[in-house]
């Protein structure tokens, strides 16, 4: 299933915004991190309807994958 390309530029800048208040990171350092991250790739794929999960879910899934970056 697609989404509207609308929706998902809402959707990725509620997700962008909850990802840099838990890390906080400026909402540039969010924004970059977000475009070159698994996560991204997966929602804009459509990927396992990743785009129907919640904001706060890919927000905690963008945490995971930023703390194993770190490591």
């Amino acid at each position: 299933m697609n989404a509207s390309p609308i929706l998902l530029q809402k959707k990725y800048a509620r997700v962008v915004s909850l990802f840099a208040e838990k890390k906080q990171l400026t909402l540039e350092e969010a924004l970059d991190f977000f475009y070159h991250s698994f996560v991204y790739q997966l929602v804009s794929e459509g990927c396992a309807d990743m785009h129907c999960r919640s904001d706060a879910y890919l927000a905690e899934e963008l945490v995971l994958e930023y703390n194993a970056k770190e490591e």
